[in-house]
């Protein structure tokens, strides 16, 4: 027999499976036997996920779903249900009643008899006309322009929901609790809020599960995955996926299971915590996070507490994500090698769009040459350059002749032409356009016992920008001799994508090594190091308590990850890029060689 779990007063043990949807399959399995969890939760949505999502409903409108999250629940379900162990994911997607129609053919199947329960009032739609008729314009967030104007079909409209809806459905004993675009943080916020009994404006206790929902929401990034001193890490050999130990007050604990790889330290959650993120004020439909606030330790091996997050009461509109079919996009890689690289891209650009009749038939061209080539290359591949190739149009046919053109330049053209892949016909370009909508339109419908619960949007409060926590004080900015080191040899980042811009968190280990990251990374250093972003607006926020600062790029990742031409349309690189810059710094403060 298989040992029970049972909740207590004290602690909430809280594991994630999922950071995304292609995440460890077997991840699942593995929180549920390393060790005692009360709630299993994955997150399986992003806005790539949604566009995918969505293609696979053009084709099918029952599907729309993450179908790994079924395979994963007809592992592990039996094995829940005997251990208590309930289940909360945003796994619906775009058809959370699909999925759960689909969870309890699964638990028939293996003569189970879980409680399931699903969470709709997501998914705007077939609302969408009417409530602009009413007066919602739907701005996107960085471009100020009223969705009316954005000149492209809307194929999907979907609100962030919050975690009241999650507790509401687990009040009804539910086993397992599947919605669509559950904000992330939500997943970690519900059972908490619901175990504890949390009242709607207990802010900081909130946020304290908020913190702790976004640390652990991308799965192993919080346990040394893409983690940027990878020598810390002892082992990345299943490596171990992410535990929020939530308390009474909001407070937590993050850790992993034992006999696990990775690493739980101030570093992990340190760049964790600045992935993805904007301002220090974390904005969550049920609680605006003060991130300014946080207060983090090392506990013990692989233990790092968070302790004293400020909350506030969030804002009177909710995030809507937004897709817009932008036409198509296509793309293709051809290498050159050797002598006369400029030369040779502009014999293959230029045949290219003569025999297509000109880069104005496409209302889109993108051209990137990509110099990684070596004088006097030792092997075939150091003689290597790249030339990325990539067209958008609304006409579909246009866009896969693109890359057949391009083919049948392979013998008429440059010596030693070689294409990295085989065309392809393009894919459906999804435009991201991010906006505001009001509370006032969003009702979270928990579908539970063969009835339909409604949960009321809060009476929030009014959209702000928190000031600066007051924080202690800094040592001054090392003087003295100063050495020529990688930025990353001090300095650690964590990068992504935000809708169509990125951000990029920078963390020092010590007060001394963030007083001089302070005074000298300023937004216009920035732009100096990474000359590849001097035409693009950035933000700079400070959080002294993390040791930390973050940048926000506007506009970098132009539509978005689904309609990016970007070699790195999610912004994943960008931090490693900062730290192979060579920079002077002061000999004090840089870590001795091995």
């Amino acid at each position: 027999m298989s040992e029970r779990y049972h909740l207590n007063d004290e602690k909430l043990i809280i594991a994630n499976c999922s950071g995304f949807f292609g995440d460890r399959f077997s991840a699942a399995q593995e929180m549920v036997q390393g060790g005692p969890i009360h709630f299993l939760t994955g997150d399986y949505l992003a806005e790539l996920t949604m566009a995918s999502l969505l293609r696979k409903q053009f084709k099918d409108p029952n599907a729309g779903y993450v179908t790994t999250f079924l395979k994963q629940m007809e592992v592990v379900m039996g094995e829940c249900l005997d251990r208590r162990i309930k289940v909360v994911a945003n796994a619906g997607g775009l058809n959370p009643a699909s999925l759960a129609k689909e969870l309890e053919k699964v638990a028939g199947s293996l003569g189970l008899h879980p409680k399931i329960a699903y969470i709709e009032g997501d998914n705007l739609m077939q609302r969408l006309q009417d409530l602009q008729d009413k007066g919602e314009p739907f701005t996107h967030m960085d471009k100020g322009i009223p969705l009316k104007d954005a000149g492209a079909q809307t194929i999907s409209a979907n609100a962030y929901l919050g975690c009241w809806g999650i507790v509401e459905a687990l009040n009804h004993d539910a086993d397992i609790v599947v919605g669509g675009r559950i904000a992330d943080a939500a997943l970690v916020m519900g059972p908490a809020a619901w175990q504890f009994k949390w009242e709607k404006t207990d802010w900081d206790a909130l946020a304290g599960a908020a913190v702790a929902g976004h640390v652990i929401e991308c799965s192993a990034q919080a346990t040394g995955g893409n983690y940027a001193f990878i020598e810390e890490v002892p082992s990345f050999k299943n490596v171990g996926f992410p535990i929020a130990e939530i308390e009474k007050d909001g407070s937590s604990v993050i850790t992993k299971h034992p006999d696990t790889g990775g690493l739980v330290s101030v570093g992990t959650v340190t760049a964790q915590l600045l992935y993805e993120v904007r301002e220090p004020l974390y904005l969550t439909p049920d609680v605006a996070a003060r991130f300014d606030s946080i207060d983090i330790f090392q506990e013990d091996a692989h233990r790092v507490r968070i302790r004293g997050v400020k909350g506030q009461p969030p804002t009177r509109t909710t995030k809507v994500c937004i897709n817009n079919l932008g036409g198509y996009r296509n793309s293709m890689t051809i290498i050159l090698t050797g002598l006369d690289i400029e030369k040779k891209a502009q014999i293959v650009t230029e045949a290219l769009f003569d025999s297509l009749g000109g880069k104005e038939q496409f209302s889109v061209v993108d051209v990137q040459l990509v110099h990684s080539e070596k004088k006097n290359p030792s092997t075939n591949e150091e003689a290597f350059a790249h030339l990325r190739l990539s067209v958008m149009d609304p006409e579909p046919k246009k866009v896969a002749l693109f890359s057949s053109k391009l083919v049948e330049l392979a013998l008429a053209s440059i010596p030693g032409f070689t294409a990295t892949a085989p065309p392809t016909k393009g894919v459906p370009a999804i435009m991201h356009w991010p906006a505001l909508g009001s509370n006032d339109h969003i009702r979270q419908h928990v579908f539970v016992d063969n009835q339909e619960i409604v949960v009321n949007a809060l009476d929030q409060g009014e959209a702000f920008h928190a000031e600066p926590l007051q924080t202690r004080p800094m040592p001054s900015v090392p003087q003295g001799e100063t050495v020529s080191a990688p930025f990353g040899k001090l300095f650690a980042t964590r990068s992504g994508d935000k809708g169509g811009n990125a951000n990029l968190g920078v963390w020092a280990k010590t007060p001394e090594a963030f007083s001089f990251l302070r005074d000298y990374l300023s937004v216009k250093r920035l732009k100096t190091l990474l000359e590849d972003l001097a035409d693009f607006e950035i933000e700079r926020y400070e959080l002294p308590n993390l040791l930390a600062l973050n940048f926000y790029i506007k506009g970098l990742l132009g539509d978005g990850v689904a309609a990016s031409l970007r070699s790195d349309p999610q912004a994943k690189t960008l931090g490693e890029y900062l730290r192979a810059r060579v920079v002077e710094v002061p000999k004090d403060i840089c870590p001795a060689d091995d």
